[in-house]
């Protein structure tokens, strides 16, 4: 049902003809965020803005939401952040995630569900506004615990696009690397250790459905990258939350540098993780486990 066409469209389209997106190019951040309500509005959604100012700069979270079954019901949010670092057109950082966003909402639309799935595009998760108030995950999440919803876990979607088969392509933090393998052909689920129980269902969930080389890790926040998201907002709020990762800079020799262009990011490989990404979603909506 994920279709790697349009994966590759929607990267070529934002890492490409729109290119370096943030609040130092605000027209190419506002033809980003544009971009994903267009295609949002062409599946039949309704995109809500969450829109506040950043460095002067109106800047926009987008939000659609799949209904569970009963009125109140719990939340899974499935996030991506749009905007890129200065200086990079940002293909896997983070154009490869928000492709796969949309192609989540694209294919899980139609499916019946108990949980209501939240789908959010952030912006401004980039420096120079990671970690402080004004990422635009820190927004959504201070403006969610105030309304008191009951989100079960949180998956931030980094960079899903990049993959190695050759030994000694992966890099770890220090001591990790004796316990994980050495060739970057997987996609990590990573969260604190608070986390630790609604990052073991998702990724259960994920194998459940996809045979794809997949590795799993829950360890202190403090650890260099496991942070490094917009999971850290939804810790900050209590919520469970998780980094579904190619691992960046662990594996990405362009990390935020103007390399980071859409023929570094392996589509094939894209697509095979964003269907099990489906297929655990399916699960996962549709089960009190969580």
């Amino acid at each position: 049902m994920i279709e790697r066409a349009r994966l590759e469209r929607h990267v070529r389209t934002l890492a490409g003809e729109i290119g370096e997106r943030n609040v130092f190019r605000p027209h190419a951040l506002n033809a980003a965020r544009d971009y994903i309500a267009e295609q949002w509005r062409a599946h039949g959604f309704d995109p809500q803005f969450q829109s506040y100012v950043a460095r002067g700069v109106e800047s926009s979270n987008l939000e659609v939401v799949l209904e569970g079954a009963a009125e109140g019901s719990p939340s899974i949010v499935v996030g991506a952040h749009y905007d890129s670092v200065l200086g990079s057109p940002g293909a896997d950082d983070n154009a490869s995630a928000v492709a796969a966003l949309l192609e989540l909402g694209r294919v899980l639309a139609p499916a019946p569900r108990r949980c209501t799935l939240r789908l959010v595009a952030f912006v401004n998760e980039e420096p120079p506004f990671f970690y402080w108030g004004q990422m635009g995950s820190q927004v959504y999440a201070r403006a969610a615990r105030r309304r008191g919803e009951d989100i079960r876990v949180m998956l931030s979607l980094e960079m899903l696009g990049y993959y190695r088969d050759e030994p000694g392509t992966q890099r770890y933090p220090p001591l990790m690397r004796w316990f994980y393998p050495n060739r970057g052909n997987f996609i990590g689920f990573v969260s604190n250790l608070r986390s630790h129980r609604a990052l073991a269902r998702v990724y259960e969930a994920f194998r459940n459905h996809c045979d794809f080389p997949a590795e799993r890790a829950a360890v202190p926040s403090w650890v260099p990258g496991v942070g490094w998201s917009d999971q850290l907002s939804f810790w900050r709020q209590g919520y469970p939350a998780l980094m579904v990762t190619d691992t960046a800079f662990y594996r990405y020799p362009y990390y935020h540098t103007a390399e980071d262009t859409p023929d570094k990011v392996d589509y094939a490989r894209l697509t095979q993780v964003t269907s099990g990404l489906a297929g655990a979603l399916s699960e996962l909506v549709n089960t009190a486990a969580l």
